[in-house]
């Protein structure tokens, strides 16, 4: 055989094995050689002649397939004949490669001959042939073990960031169900704060990691089924489905934490109302009732003449009168005290005390009054005067009196409203009162000058009247003191009418102020939904032309949170002010709130499915037109226009596409474009399925061969050829997951690679 023929099998072996486009059989040799000599220092091969005069090259050559052959550290440039000798002596008695050169010729020649040294170093190249199989079988064991790694760490990072985001969901839910009351408004008022900061503050990064969640598990999900793996299944109780659930318990015990807390601040409000109006009424019955049983206890009528006893007897009918009277009061104050227990007043015991002190000292009273009474007819016959003057003075003086009292007591009664309509029918009703002042002090003027006529008689006739109006104690004073402080209050009722009218407009305008925000945003939202739904399903443009319209959709969606704050702020004033109702919007914060949430949700969840829809379409070779073909057709069948197919749309699907299956191929079909079981076919599950027939991908029988190669044909595999081929990170992790081969042909150490590539791809368990 000729060094020709020679050379032409040896370029037709370094042809088959160079896997680029070279023109020539040189070239790929050259590459060969390139290629292996790379990573060596001071080794720049860029033809066959000059760049091999120094030895390193072939040196390089020997150590990158049998580095225990040369220690190339030791090797320096400038001893070329040394670096020649090595190579060739160590490639004749290790390699079986024959002296073809001579080191003293290659040094001494400025060009040495071409021809020999591509000859040489194609002996080099049939001598590691071998070698580079082993290497491209360890490359993709390599590529295999590194996907399933990062598989294993993305499962790994969602199981936790779940397994945090359920016990965040399972601490707060309790804090939320927490209904209990507190006695005091400021008290309430800092659980409300407390809640405030919570949406504020706690929960907005929570709901991010919800949509990160989600959008990592579809990833996973993605890469698992382009890498051909079984789909991935979450521990029990950290599905997407069981996060959701939580989700949802958590926004409904938040929801009703909201409504009780503005209920047990409504209802504080009216227990402190309440309790002052009973105190006020309380303290001027007190006041009133002051020395009553005293002076009903007094037997001054045993001592008194014909006129005192008689005068006694008016007296004590004036007080029956205002006994009468007062009764109201008292019922009032009862009533008042049987709601604030009805409400449970935490200071229910010493209202229940005072009110019932109150109503045994009221019937006391009666008994009192009747027994005075009793005695007084029994001595009305030895009467015989009387002064009418003093008896009607006593008698207009008394529900007069009692009006001005009542009138005191409504003039500095506390009110609640929470309408511009509720304080105008208060300033209505004021102005109502004010108009009756003048016929009162008609009355007041006509009952004085009863009082001046019983003074002019006595000047006039020169009685001798000892002591005051003896049936009443009423005197005039005491009336003109009385008159004026109702006009004294007047004005101040004035002033706290206007102040309340005052705050209810600033209130009024608060609530159209959110309305008119609340009615922009609520439709904006709702419409941004509409129209991320509809770029989702459309085909305009390319899956990069509608990935970069959504991502503009996100911007704007974000660049919009300033106005979601703002509408936030005009909603803590309302909250501030105790404003419960809002007349100029159906929207709420807590519908603004749950729609921006979900849209942020949506916007991130269809950005992850077209991301993925290209990731799909770049793995598995799918054309523009192909891939709108898939849309059209999935739209199409579509019917319900969610984005999704149930099971009979995706059946009248297949069946439209020339499928001809019976029940048992399509239940394998939906375990595969539905590993969940949801009942629902995805686009995303949908293009997988299309291509997944004539899918490129690895399988567990390539692996098994690319293992076997490694083995030298074995049907195990040892630790130290593990260790030999693949990169230490790697070579441990198939130890360490690896079962000791059991084969009659087992060796001690030996590894069954055959149950582990098996497994990678889900066909048996590690």
């Amino acid at each position: 055989m000729t060094l020709g023929m020679i050379w032409t099998i040896i370029l037709r072996f370094a042809i088959q094995d160079i896997s680029v486009e070279e023109t020539s059989a040189k070239e790929g040799l050259l590459l060969w050689c390139q290629r292996k000599t790379a990573p060596y220092k001071n080794v720049n091969i860029q033809n066959f002649h000059i760049s091999w005069k120094d030895g390193l090259g072939f040196c390089a050559l020997i150590h990158r397939h049998r580095p225990e052959l040369i220690d190339y550290g030791k090797l320096r440039k400038d001893d070329p004949l040394t670096n020649l000798n090595t190579a060739f002596d160590v490639a004749e008695k290790y390699l079986d490669i024959p002296k073809m050169l001579d080191a003293e010729d290659i040094v001494g020649t400025a060009r040495p001959d071409e021809k020999a040294i591509m000859t040489y170093v194609s002996s080099f190249y049939h001598a590691f042939s071998g070698a580079q199989k082993a290497e491209t079988a360890a490359n993709r064991i390599c590529k295999v073990l590194a996907v399933n790694q990062e598989n294993e760490q993305l499962m790994e990072d969602y199981e936790k960031l779940a397994s945090d985001l359920l016990e965040w969901i399972r601490r707060t839910i309790p804090w939320l169900e927490n209904r209990a009351p507190e006695n005091t408004m400021h008290a309430m008022q800092q659980k409300l704060e407390d809640f405030r900061d919570y949406r504020r503050l706690h929960k907005p990064p929570k709901v991010q990691e919800k949509c990160q969640l989600e959008i990592n598990f579809n990833t996973l999900q993605t890469k698992l089924r382009l890498s051909n793996r079984p789909a991935f299944m979450p521990s029990e109780g950290r599905m997407v489905s069981d996060i959701n659930n939580a989700w949802g318990c958590l926004e409904q015990a938040e929801k009703g934490y909201e409504e009780w807390l503005l209920n047990e601040i409504r209802r504080l409000e009216r227990l402190d109302h309440l309790a002052e109006k009973f105190r006020q009424k309380a303290s001027i019955h007190e006041a009133w009732t002051d020395g009553k049983e005293a002076m009903l206890r007094q037997k001054d009528y045993e001592t008194a003449t014909l006129s005192e006893i008689k005068a006694l007897l008016k007296k004590h009918e004036a007080f029956e009168s205002d006994l009468a009277a007062h009764q109201d009061r008292v019922e009032q104050i009862a009533a008042i005290a049987q709601e604030l227990n009805e409400l449970d007043y935490y200071d229910s015991p010493s209202v229940n005390a005072r009110c019932q002190k109150i109503c045994d000292q009221w019937d006391n009273l009666g008994a009192l009054t009747q027994k005075r009474r009793e005695a007084l007819e029994r001595t009305e016959k030895l009467l015989e005067t009387i002064d009418q003057l003093y008896l009607e003075y006593a008698k207009r003086a008394a529900p007069f009196n009692n009006w001005m009292e009542g009138a005191m007591e409504d003039l500095q009664d506390t009110f609640i409203v929470h309408t511009i309509e509720e304080i105008q029918g208060l300033t209505t009703a004021h102005e109502q009162f004010k108009a009756t002042l003048p016929d009162a002090d008609k009355e007041r003027l006509a009952i004085l000058g009863i009082h001046n006529e019983v003074s002019k008689i006595v000047q006039t006739y020169h009685v001798n009247m000892a002591g005051t109006n003896p049936y009443t104690t009423i005197t005039p004073q005491e009336i003109n003191g009385k008159w004026d402080h109702v006009r004294q209050l007047v004005p101040r009722r004035d002033q706290a009418l206007t102040e309340e009218h005052a705050r209810q407009q600033h209130n009024e305008r608060l609530r159209k102020q959110f309305g008119a925000q609340a009615n922009v945003i609520g439709p904006w939202i709702q419409t941004k939904m509409e129209e991320i739904g509809r770029i989702s399903i459309e085909m305009h443009g390319t899956l990069e032309d509608q990935l970069n319209h959504l991502r503009q959709y996100e911007k704007s969606i974000v660049n919009y949170k300033p106005k979601i704050d703002q509408l936030e702020g005009d909603h803590q004033l309302i909250q501030e002010a105790l404003i419960f109702d809002n007349k100029h919007t159906n929207y709420t914060m807590e519908h603004i709130r749950v729609g921006w949430e979900q849209l942020l949700t949506t916007i991130a969840r269809t950005i992850n499915e077209v991301e993925n829809q290209i990731l799909t379409r770049d793995a598995k070779g799918i054309s523009q037109e192909q891939m709108n073909e898939f849309r059209a057709s999935f739209n199409h069948f579509d019917r319900k226009k969610t984005g999704m197919m149930d099971t009979d749309d995706f059946r009248a699907c297949l069946i439209s596409m020339g499928y001809n299956m019976g029940e048992a191929e399509f239940a394998r079909i939906m375990s595969i474009v539905d590993p969940n079981r949801l009942g629902v076919v995805t686009f995303q599950a949908f293009i997988d399925f299309m291509s997944r027939e004539t899918a490129d991908t690895d399988t567990a029988d390539q692996v098994m061969a690319s293992f076997k190669i490694l083995a030298g044909d074995k049907n195990y595999i040892t630790v130290d050829e593990l260790r030999r081929e693949l990169p230490p990170d790697q070579a441990e992790y198939c130890i360490a997951r690896m079962a000791p081969y059991t084969g009659p042909d087992a060796v001690p150490g030996a590894l069954d690679y055959m149950s582990f590539s098996t497994a990678l791809y889900g066909e048996s368990d590690l």
